[in-house]
């Protein structure tokens, strides 16, 4: 049932997309919609265009990290991921647990991120 779901939510963003390359709305879940389908490159896709369009986005910022790193693009991944926390993503606590970001956990510059949040300002 579950995987009926996906496979219309996908056709459903699909169609609402076409023609509307900026309809922000309907790219969010599409993308999410790829990555749960396994779909990697087409989620990387739509969140290098969300974070076009979505330029101080942290959480656009944050989700594009997650598409690179699930594509082994660490150094990009990496870089998304501190332009995220940059602009303010702060869930550092969800970051550490989450299973798109496996390669990158135990990546020096990753765990600087960790050593930023803690040193006062």
């Amino acid at each position: 049932m579950k995987k009926d779901m996906l496979n219309f939510e996908i056709r459903f963003y699909e169609k609402l997309i076409k023609g509307k390359r900026d309809f922000v709305d309907a790219l969010i879940p599409l993308a999410e919609a790829y990555t749960k389908k396994g779909w990697y490159d087409k989620g990387l896709q739509i969140d290098q265009r969300l974070s076009r369009l979505l330029k101080d986005d942290d959480v656009v910022h944050y989700n594009l990290a997650c598409s690179l790193a699930l594509m082994g693009q660490e150094k990009k991944a990496l870089a998304a991921l501190k332009k995220a926390v940059k602009l303010g993503y702060d869930d550092f606590r969800h970051m550490k647990r989450d299973q798109d970001l496996q390669t990158l956990h135990k990546n020096p510059e990753f765990l600087k991120l960790f050593k930023k949040k803690k040193s006062p300002k």
